[in-house]
């Protein structure tokens, strides 16, 4: 029994794109959030370092 090799699919190749979920109205964006994240992160290096030279 021949069987003949089936093509190739290459992932993604459907023709369909991921297009991420709209957020909540209300709701931050997920660029917004990075933002605050990182921001948060500085004032709380910063808050460390004040607390160090204090004591």
């Amino acid at each position: 029994m021949t069987t003949s090799e089936l093509p190739r699919r290459n992932p993604g190749a459907s023709g369909r794109t991921y297009t991420p979920p709209e957020p909540q109205p209300g709701a931050p964006s997920r660029a917004l959030r990075v933002r605050a994240a990182s921001g948060w992160e500085k004032f709380m290096r910063r808050s460390e370092t004040r607390q160090e030279t204090e004591t």
